[in-house]
C-alpha cells in the first residue's frame, strides 16, 4: 500500500504540492482566528450531581451560584449614608441588566457581615450571568466596561468566575502569539544546525505548519457544534510543530541514506516511504490512540485536547507521507543545497571530517558502555527516577480558579481580596436544592437550615426562612429571601467559613450530601461540589483510559518486534519516567520550589486535577513514538544478524542522534509555553519538555540498552501462536532481501 502511495505521489508531485499550498491558504484563512471562537470552560462533567443541581436551579428558580462579583470600596466606609445610597442604586441598576439574575448586595440583604470586609472599607454585590459560558464571557466584558470605575460614592471593580475565565481566554491568545514568535525561529535555526542544508531544514517546518493550520481548521469546524476549549490551541501548536518535525527528521534521514546507497530520486522516495514511512504511520497511530483515550472522559476540556491532538497527529502524518515525499521528489539531490555548515567550514578553512562508522559513533559507544555494566547503571537510573517521582505520592488536586492568572491580573486581585479581607468566601457558596420541600416557609425548612448551619466549615446558611449560623437563626426573612421562592420546592445557600476550594470544602460537600432531610433527597452544587464530582468522574474513567493505552501499546510494539517482552518493558519504563516527571511537577508547582525560574506562578498547594491525565496521555504517546523508531531499527539489525548486543548498539546509533534532535526540538517547542501567564499551561509546557528530555536520554540511552542486555535473547520471545501471528502480520523497516528466517522461539 505504501509503495503504491509513494509511486503515485512521485508521479503527481506537482499536483500534490499545489493542493498542499491551497490547503494551507484555506486552513489559514478559516482557522487562523480559531482561538477567538473557543470556550474557556469545560472543567465540569455535565452528568455529575453538581451539574444537575445547577440545571435544576436554572430551570426551576432562574438562579444559580454567583459568577459575577462587584467589589466596591468607599473612602468613608461602606456603612456611610452616601455609600449606602450608592450601593442600593448600584445593586438595582445591575438587577435591571439583561441576562443578570439573583443580585445580592450588602445593602439590599440586611447588611450581613459576610458581605462586608473586616475593616468596613469594602463590600460585595454578587450576581449570576445567564446563558452559555461563551455568552457569559461576552456579557461580562460589556458589564466590565459599563460598571468598572466610580459609581456615586463607590469605587467599583468587576470580578468573579466569569471575569476570570474572560481574562484567561485573553491571556491564552497573547501567550500563543508569544510562543509562536519564540518557537518557530529558534526551531528553524536548530533544524539548520541538524541538517546543515537550509532546504532540508525548511521541509520539517513546512510539515509542522501544515499540521498546525490543519488542526486549527479542524477546531474551527468542531467549534460549530461541540464545546471546544481554548486551551487546546496550545497543544495544537506544540504537538503539530513537534510531530511534524519528528516525522520529517526520520523521513529525511532515511531519504539521505537511500541517496547515498546509489538509488535514483524516485526510487529513494519510494523506499523511504516504504520503510521509514511505515514506521511513521504506525508511530502516529500509537500517539493517536494514546490521545484518543482522552475521549473517554466526560469533561469537554480533556476532550478538546483529544480533538486537537488527534488532528495534529493526523495532519503531521499526512504531511510526512504525502507532502514531504512530493517535495523530495521535486527537489531530488537539491535537498542538500544551501549547506550553511559547508559554507562555514570553507570560511573557517576547517577540514571535512569523514563520516563516522556506525560502530564508532557516540550512541554506539554509549550503548556498549551501558551493556558492559547494565545492572549498576540501570539500577542507578531507576533509583534516580524513583527518588524524583516520590513527591507525586503526596499530590493534592484542585480545579483552576483565579490563581492560574498572573499576580497582577484584576481577576486574581479581586478574588484574593475577597479571600483574605472578608469573613467568608461568598462567591464560592454551595447550593442545596430541595425540590421536594412542600412548604418553603414551613418549620421543616427552618429546622433543616439550622442543622446545616451547625456543620463544621459552615459560616452561614441562607434560606427562604432567613439566615442561620452556628445552629441559630441570625436574621429573619428579608428582601434577599425572595430569591428562594421562584419555583416549586426551595433551595438554600451554604457559605463556607474559609477557602471554598480546599479539602475542608470537599468535606463540607460530603457532609451536606449525607445529612438527613425532612423532605426527600437534595442536590448539592457549587464549585467545591464540582471539584468533588470531577475527581469522582475522572477516577471512574481512568482505568478504562489506561487499559486502552496499554492495549494499544502492546499490540503495536508486538507487531513491530514479534515479542511480548519488549512491549511490557516499554510500558514499565514509560510509567517510571512519567512518575518522575509528575514528582518534579508536584515539587515545583505544588510545593513551590524554584518557581522564580519560570515566572513565579501562584502556588496554591494543589495541581489541576486534569493535568496529570492530560500529560500522561500526551507523554505516553510521545514516548511510544520514540520507542517505535528505536525498536524498529534494533529489530532490523536483529533480523539481519541474530546478535542481540550488536542489534541494540547499532539500533541506538542509527536512531540516537535523530531521537535526541527530535526530542530537543520538541522540548523547545513545549518550553515556549513556560512563558505563558497561565499556571497550568506552564505546568504542561515544562512537564512535557522535561519528560521528553528524560525519555530521550536516561530511558533510551541507559535503561533500554541495560534491560535488553540483561534480557538477552529473551527480548524476542513470544508464545508460538503469537509468533506465527507476527510472521504473517508483523511490521518491519528492513528490505525483504535482508530479513533472515525467524529464529526458533526461546523456551
Amino acid at each position: 500500500m505504501l509503495v503504491r502511495l509513494a509511486t503515485a505521489v512521485v508521479r503527481s508531485r506537482r499536483r500534490v504540492l499545489v493542493l498542499a499550498a491551497l490547503f494551507l491558504a484555506l486552513a489559514g484563512a478559516l482557522g487562523g482566528g480559531v482561538a477567538g471562537e473557543l470556550s474557556t470552560g469545560g472543567f465540569e462533567d455535565p452528568a455529575s450531581p453538581s451539574a444537575r443541581a445547577a440545571e435544576v436551579l436554572e430551570r426551576e428558580f432562574r438562579a444559580g451560584a454567583p459568577n459575577l462579583a462587584l467589589l466596591v470600596t468607599a473612602a468613608d466606609g461602606v456603612d456611610a449614608p452616601a455609600a449606602a445610597s450608592s450601593g442600593v442604586a448600584l445593586a438595582q441598576r445591575l438587577a435591571a441588566e439583561p441576562g443578570v439574575t439573583t443580585v445580592v448586595s450588602y445593602w439590599t440583604s440586611g447588611r450581613p457581615p459576610t458581605l462586608r470586609s473586616r475593616d468596613g472599607s469594602a463590600a460585595l454585590v454578587l450576581a449570576r450571568l445567564t446563558g452559555t459560558e461563551d455568552e457569559q464571557v461576552a456579557r461580562v466584558e460589556e458589564l466590565g466596561a459599563a460598571y468598572a470605575g466610580t459609581s456615586g460614592a463607590l469605587r467599583v471593580q468587576v470580578g468573579g468566575k466569569v471575569e476570570v475565565f474572560r481574562q484567561v481566554g485573553d491571556t491564552i491568545k497573547r501567550d500563543l502569539a508569544r510562543a509562536e514568535a519564540f518557537a518557530l525561529p529558534v526551531t528553524a535555526v536548530l533544524l539548520v544546525l541538524v541538517f546543515g542544508s537550509a532546504v532540508a531544514a525548511g521541509l520539517p517546518l513546512l510539515v509542522g505548519v501544515l499540521s498546525i493550520l490543519g488542526t486549527f481548521l479542524t477546531l474551527h469546524v468542531l467549534a460549530g457544534f461541540l464545546d471546544v476549549s481554548v486551551y487546546a490551541v496550545n497543544l495544537a501548536v506544540s504537538l503539530g510543530l513537534g510531530l511534524g518535525i519528528d516525522y520529517s527528521l526520520f523521513m529525511l534521514t532515511r531519504y539521505r541514506e537511500e541517496l547515498r546507497a546509489g538509488r535514483s530520486t524516485p526510487d529513494a522516495v519510494v523506499e523511504t516511504v516504504r520503510t521509514a514511512g511505515r514506521t511513521v504511520l504506525f508511530s502516529a497511530l500509537t500517539v493517536l490512540l494514546s490521545l484518543g483515550a482522552l475521549l473517554v472522559f466526560p469533561l469537554s476540556f480533556l476532550r478538546s485536547f483529544a480533538y486537537a491532538g488527534i488532528s495534529a497527529v493526523l495532519f503531521a502524518a499526512l504531511g510526512a507521507l504525502l507532502v514531504l515525499p512530493a517535495a523530495l521528489a521535486a527537489l531530488g539531490p537539491n535537498i542538500d543545497r544551501w549547506d550553511l555548515r559547508a559554507a562555514l567550514r570553507r570560511a573557517l578553512r576547517l577540514p571535512v571530517r569523514p563520516p563516522t562508522p556506525q560502530d564508532q559513533g557516540f550512541w554506539h559507544r554509549v550503548a556498549v558502555t551501558v551493556m558492559r555494566r547494565p545492572l549498576p547503571l540501570g539500577t542507578a537510573v531507576v533509583a534516580l527516577l524513583v527518588v524524583v517521582g516520590l513527591p507525586f505520592a503526596g499530590a493534592s488536586f484542585g480545579l483552576p480558579d483565579d490563581r492560574v492568572l498572573p499576580r497582577d491580573a484584576s481577576g486574581h486581585t479581586i478574588a484574593e481580596t475577597i479571600r483574605t479581607q472578608f469573613p467568608s468566601n461568598e462567591p464560592l457558596a454551595l447550593t442545596v436544592v430541595a425540590t421536594g420541600a412542600p412548604d418553603r416557609a414551613s418549620g421543616p425548612m427552618a429546622r433543616y437550615a439550622t442543622e446545616l448551619s451547625s456543620l463544621p466549615g459552615v459560616a452561614r446558611v441562607d434560606a427562604s426562612t432567613g439566615s442561620y449560623a452556628a445552629g441559630h437563626q441570625v436574621a429573619p426573612p428579608g428582601p434577599a429571601s425572595q430569591r428562594f421562592k421562584d419555583g416549586p420546592g426551595s433551595y438554600l445557600t451554604v457559605v463556607p467559613d474559609g477557602d471554598g476550594y480546599g479539602p475542608r470544602a470537599e468535606q463540607l460537600v460530603h457532609a451536606l450530601r449525607e445529612a438527613g432531610t425532612p423532605f426527600g433527597p437534595v442536590a448539592v452544587g457549587g464549585q467545591a461540589a464540582q471539584l468533588v464530582d470531577t475527581k469522582a468522574s475522572l477516577g471512574s474513567q481512568l482505568p478504562l483510559a489506561l487499559g486502552l493505552i496499554a492495549t494499544a501499546t502492546f499490540v503495536l510494539l508486538f507487531l513491530f518486534t514479534g515479542s511480548v517482552v519488549l512491549p511490557v518493558k516499554a510500558v514499565v519504563l514509560n510509567l517510571l519516567s512519567l512518575s518522575a516527571t509528575f514528582g518534579a511537577m508536584v515539587w515545583i508547582f505544588q510545593h513551590g520550589h524554584l518557581t522564580w525560574l519560570i515566572g513565579d506562578p501562584i502556588v496554591t498547594g494543589t495541581l489541576d486535577t486534569t493535568m496529570p491525565i492530560l500529560m500522561f496521555c500526551v507523554l505516553f504517546g510521545l514516548s511510544m513514538d520514540y520507542e517505535v523508531f528505536l525498536l524498529s531499527r534494533i529489530k532490523e539489525e536483529w533480523d539481519a544478524s541474530g546478535d542481540n548486543t550488536r542489534a541494540v548498539a547499532l539500533g541506538l546509533e542509527r536512531t540516537g542522534r535523530l531521537v535526541t534532535a527530535a526530542a530537543g526540538l520538541l522540548a523547545i517547542v513545549f518550553l515556549a509555553f513556560v512563558s505563558s501567564d497561565i499556571a497550568f499551561i506552564k505546568l504542561l509546557g515544562l512537564g512535557t519538555a522535561l519528560a521528553v528530555v528524560v525519555d530521550a536520554t536516561l530511558v533510551r540511552g541507559v535503561l533500554v540498552p541495560a534491560f535488553m542486555r540483561l534480557a538477552g535473547e529473551w527480548n524476542w520471545w513470544a508464545p508460538p501462536p503469537l509468533r506465527r501471528l507476527h510472521e504473517r502480520f508483523g511490521l518491519s523497516e528492513a528490505p525483504p532481501a535482508r530479513v533472515r528466517e525467524p529464529e526458533p522461539a526461546l523456551v
